[in-house]
């Protein structure tokens, strides 16, 4: 793997290049640019602030602990979408030229990210106009940042892979992304779940906890959250079973996107 990493770094130059390619593609013709990149979550942050703030009087600062879930989602969202699909629709470069594959549905990634950071700085300016304080717990963002991109890696090498033998993955994956949002507290908190429930045959379900363990975004969603908006940080058992589960994910996705990679070109 080492290796491998040594080659990318050799291939950065391409990696800029398709970032700078997928940033001028979302962008263009497009009348304000860059500035969708704002509008958009600023939008979207109103609508959950009417529909589930206003109209059941949420707490005070509620558009800031929706718009602080929001932008990490839209990246997560917007980078497994398409990145599962990175490979199949360059398949023509995959046939004409050798480079390591792995570069395609990282680029993608990547300009996500790029995107996701750019939205930031509008995120800090509403928190201050809101007279919520910046502390210094804002200095650890970098901390969520990396832990959601090095889970994003993971699940888009593993989802490109699939997508070369089984192109009806992203179609799978718009239901399943839906359902993912559902159950990620983006416009409700953790503490609103019940701590027992009954699902189907399963008796005392406890929602809160078992959303943590099994659903990876749920917990970096909440460590925004508490970073930018409960001024906390979240608790280090959680934090870090979602930093583990990230890294698994990334070297198992590595290593899938490998295991499979000398049969893309006759493939797609």
């Amino acid at each position: 793997m080492i290796n491998h990493f040594r080659e990318l770094w050799e291939y950065r130059e391409l990696i800029y290049n398709l970032v700078l390619r997928d940033l001028k593609v979302r962008y263009k013709n497009s009348l304000l640019g860059i500035l969708w990149s704002w509008l958009n979550p600023l939008l979207m942050m109103l609508v959950f602030t009417f529909v589930f703030g206003i109209m059941r009087g949420a707490a005070e600062g509620y558009h800031i602990l929706v718009l602080s879930a929001l932008l990490p989602w839209n990246y997560f969202a917007g980078a497994v979408m398409g990145g599962t699909t990175s490979i199949v629709h360059n398949g023509h470069l995959i046939k004409k030229v050798y480079f390591p594959r792995e570069i395609l549905p990282i680029s993608v990634v990547l300009s996500n990210l790029v995107n996701f950071v750019i939205s930031l700085p509008m995120l800090l300016l509403l928190v201050l106009i809101s007279g919520i304080p910046l502390t210094g717990w804002a200095l650890l963002l970098p901390l969520p940042i990396l832990i959601e991109t090095l889970f994003i890696i993971g699940v888009v090498l593993i989802l490109s892979t699939v997508e070369v033998f089984y192109r009806d993955t992203h179609m799978l994956m718009d239901v399943g992304i839906l359902a993912w949002f559902f159950m990620t507290p983006i416009f409700y908190t953790l503490n609103e779940l019940p701590q027992s429930a009954s699902i189907l045959w399963i008796e005392n379900f406890n929602p809160q906890v078992w959303l943590y363990r099994l659903n990876p975004m749920a917990s970096i969603i909440n460590t925004y959250q508490d970073l930018l908006y409960r001024q906390e940080l979240t608790a280090l058992d959680f934090l870090g079973r979602t930093a583990l589960t990230a890294v698994a994910i990334f070297l198992f996705g590595y290593w899938f996107f490998h295991r499979f990679s000398a049969r893309f070109g006759e493939e797609v």
